[in-house]
């Protein structure tokens, strides 16, 4: 986590993640807090409190990602695909 809060601003962003023990470690729960990042964690053994997400993450995958030839992808581009993605299911 601490690379991923490198130069970012992450006072009040919420992460959502299961009941790993890596995400209920004390360290982590830690850093978390220290860093100003909201922890939010599925219900124990509840695997429909994150179906819809899980559901939009495979069918953007499929459409924006699997289809095309393996190419670097940088920030920007997964950026760009998203937005159209997201402006076109929302819209379109």
């Amino acid at each position: 986590m601490k690379a991923a809060c490198n130069e970012r601003e992450t006072k009040g962003l919420i992460l959502h993640s299961d009941q790993g023990s890596q995400y209920t470690s004390y360290a982590f729960q830690g850093l978390a807090e220290e860093k100003g990042i909201i922890t939010s964690m599925s219900r124990k053994g509840n695997c429909f409190d994150n179906a819809v997400i899980e559901s939009f993450h495979s069918t953007i995958k499929s459409e924006e990602f699997y289809t095309h030839q393996k190419v670097h992808l940088s920030n920007s581009i997964v950026l760009e695909k998203v937005e159209s993605y997201m402006y076109y299911y929302n819209y379109i």
